[in-house]
C-alpha cells in the first residue's frame, strides 16, 4: 500500500492546501496552467510545501506526459535517455512533455548544462524543484529560462486542513476513530512540512488498534527516538542554524563552534552553512569590520570547491573570525528604514541634475544640467542635492554605531555635511 502522503497527494487545484499566492482563484499562475500556456519553471521552497505535487498537478491538468528525475540518484546518462525518448517522438502526442527534476540543486554544473539543449529547443517543459536559493545553485543560462516561483512554509491552519482532509477522505484512516485533543506537538514536529505531518499521523495510527487520541504527550512519546536525529530538511535543521547564528551574533565563539560541529556531524550542506556566514557578515558585523564580508565570501567560494572533510577547517576559521569580530547592524537597519520610506513616499521623480543624458534629446530637456562632478572639487566632495525635489525634509537612514570603524565614518560625514 502507498504511504498516506502519497495517497493524499492532490491532483486538482481545489484540493491543494496552501500557496494561495500561487494557485488562488484568479492568479496568473493558475490561469496559465488551466489555459495550457506552460513555460519552464522552478519551484523554490522548504520541504513538504507541495513542489512535487504542484509539478504533477500541472501535468495532470494540462494533459501532458510526465517524466521525473531526482538529482540525488540521476545524472547525465538519465537525462540523455529522456532526450532520446523525446527525439524518437513515438511516445508522445502533440503536447510537449514535462520533465520534472527534483532537488535540482544537487546537479553539478555539467549535469545542468546537459538540460540546456532540450529546454532551449522546446523539446520539454522543464519543471525543477529546490529547497536551496536557485541564485546560488542553478546555473545562470538555465535559471534565465525558468520562471521562479517561491513556495512558503505551511501555516498552522494549512496543516490542520491537511490532517482533516486525510481523516475525512483516506479509506484507511476512515476505519479508525481519531480525536485530536492537542495540536501543539503534532504541528511543531511537522516543522511546517505537510508530508512529514502525514507521516507522523500514519505512525500514530500504526500503534493503535481502532481508537486514537492525539495529545502532546502521545506525539512526544511517539517521536522520542526521532527527536535526537539531525534532520536536514526538518525542524532540527532550522533550530540548529538559528542557534548557530545567534551564537555568532552574540560573540560566543565556543557556542558557535559547537553548533557548527552539530551541523557538520549531521551532514549539513557546506554551502548552506557558508551562505549563512555571508549573510551574518553583512547583517550582524557590517561596517564595524567590512573585512568580515570579504572573508565570508571567500569561505563560500572555497568550500564550494573543496567539500568535506577539509571544508570544516575553513568554516571553523570563518566562524571564529565572525564571532570574535566587533558587531554592527547599521547597514541592515538603514536599508529596511529606506525601503519603508520608499513604500510611504512612492515613486518620486529623479531630479534633472541627477539624470543620465546619453542623447542630444535628453540634453535638450536639461537632463544632467547643473550636476557638479565631485572629483573636480577639493577632497573630491561638493555639497549638492541628491534627493527628489519634492522632499522638504531629508530622512536619516544610516546611523553609525559605536565602534572604531563607524566612528571614523561618522567623523568623515560630519566634516563633509556639517551635521
Amino acid at each position: 500500500m502507498k504511504p498516506l502522503a502519497e495517497r493524499m497527494r492532490p491532483v486538482q487545484f481545489e484540493d491543494f492546501v496552501g500557496q494561495s499566492h500561487l494557485i488562488g482563484k484568479g492568479s496568473s499562475f493558475r490561469k496559465a496552467i488551466e489555459l495550457g500556456n506552460l513555460h519552464s519553471m522552478l519551484f523554490w521552497g522548504p520541504p513538504g510545501t507541495g513542489k512535487t505535487t504542484l509539478a504533477k498537478m500541472v501535468a495532470n491538468i494540462s494533459g501532458r506526459d510526465f517524466f521525473q528525475l531526482s538529482a540525488v540518484d540521476s545524472g547525465v546518462k538519465q537525462i540523455r535517455e529522456i532526450v532520446e525518448r523525446v527525439n524518437d517522438n513515438g511516445l508522445f502526442g502533440e503536447k510537449t512533455p514535462i520533465l520534472f527534476i527534483d532537488e535540482i540543486h544537487r546537479f553539478s554544473k555539467n549535469q545542468q548544462d546537459a538540460l540546456l539543449g532540450i529546454v532551449e529547443e522546446g523539446k520539454v517543459v522543464l519543471i525543477a524543484a529546490t529547497t536551496e536559493n536557485p541564485s546560488f545553485e542553478v546555473i545562470n543560462p538555465l535559471l534565465s529560462r525558468c520562471q521562479v516561483y517561491v513556495l512558503k512554509h505551511l501555516e498552522e491552519n494549512d496543516l490542520k486542513k491537511i490532517v482533516h482532509r486525510a481523516l475525512t477522505n483516506d479509506e484507511v484512516l476512515k476505519q479508525y476513530s481519531v480525536e485530536i485533543k492537542e495540536w501543539e506537538a503534532l504541528l511543531l514536529a511537522s516543522g511546517g512540512d505537510g508530508r512529514k505531518l502525514l507521516n507522523i499521523l500514519e505512525m500514530a495510527i500504526g500503534v493503535v488498534e481502532k481508537n486514537l487520541i492525539i495529545t502532546n504527550a502521545f506525539i512526544q512519546s511517539l517521536l522520542q527516538q526521532q527527536v535526537s536525529a539531525y534532520d536536514k530538511g526538518g525542524e532540527q535543521h532550522y533550530d540548529i542554524i538559528s542557534a548557530f547564528i545567534k551564537s555568532v551574533r552574540g560573540s560566543d565563539v565556543d557556542a558557535a563552534i559547537y553548533w557548527l560541529a552539530r551541523m557538520i556531524a549531521g551532514g549539513e550542506d557546506v554551502k548552506f552553512i557558508a551562505r549563512r556566514l555571508v549573510i551574518l557578515a553583512a547583517e550582524d558585523i557590517g561596517l564595524a569590520n567590512p573585512n568580515a564580508l570579504l572573508l565570508a565570501n571567500a569561505c563560500f567560494e572555497a568550500v564550494s570547491k573543496i567539500g568535506y572533510p577539509e571544508s570544516r577547517i575553513i568554516l571553523s576559521e570563518t566562524t571564529i573570525y565572525l564571532a570574535t569580530s566587533p558587531k554592527s547592524n547599521s547597514a541592515y537597519i538603514a536599508i529596511d528604514k529606506a525601503l519603508e520610506y520608499v513604500k510611504e513616499t512612492g515613486d518620486l521623480p529623479v531630479p534633472l541634475a541627477l539624470r543620465n543624458a546619453p542623447t542630444n534629446l535628453m540634453k535638450s530637456l536639461n537632463y544632467g544640467k547643473g550636476y557638479k562632478y565631485p572629483h573636480e572639487f577639493d577632497e573630491n566632495f561638493v555639497k549638492q542635492n541628491y534627493w527628489p525635489d519634492k522632499l522638504n525634509e531629508k530622512p536619516n537612514f544610516y546611523i553609525p554605531q559605536n565602534n572604531v570603524s563607524e566612528k571614523q565614518i561618522e567623523n568623515r560625514q560630519e566634516k563633509r555635511w556639517k551635521k
